[in-house]
């Protein structure tokens, strides 16, 4: 989870206090792949936090692309290239802007799926896997 979340924990901050102009920046830079190789192979733990930094941005990427603003990926190239017209919106009122976005309706539709899955596969009262659905 740690990886997952690092470019997050490092992107924001900066932007926020006006170190960089872009919320994805530094942490969301594929440049920082020569850094996270050899810490993925230097343990399991740093293999999962490369593979959640990896799984961050494809999924950022997908996010962007989803709501039609393709060269918004451009940003996982920073400082090497920058998307022409980024969404200069601060975090907090990206909630908003993001409501009413297609990829919300997606990712709506995954965790509503998602709870129905595990409520048709748990039983309430043990929290374990229902008899009926063991293998």
């Amino acid at each position: 989870m740690v990886g997952a979340a690092l470019p997050d924990v490092i992107d924001k901050p900066l932007a926020m206090a006006g170190v960089v102009e872009l919320y994805h920046s530094v942490g969301h830079s594929v440049l920082l792949v020569g850094v996270a190789v050899p810490i993925a192979l230097y343990s399991r733990a740093g293999l999962a936090a490369a593979i959640g930094w990896g799984s961050h941005l494809f999924l950022d990427a997908f996010h962007v692309v989803v709501n039609g603003r393709g060269t918004d990926v451009l940003s996982l190239a920073w400082p090497v290239a920058a998307p022409p017209d980024p969404l200069a919106v601060p975090p907090g009122s990206f909630v908003f802007h993001y409501v009413g976005s297609r990829s919300f309706m997606l990712e709506g539709g995954l965790w509503l799926l998602a709870g129905l899955f595990a409520l048709a596969h748990v039983r309430p009262d043990t929290g374990t896997e229902s008899p009926g659905n063991v293998k």
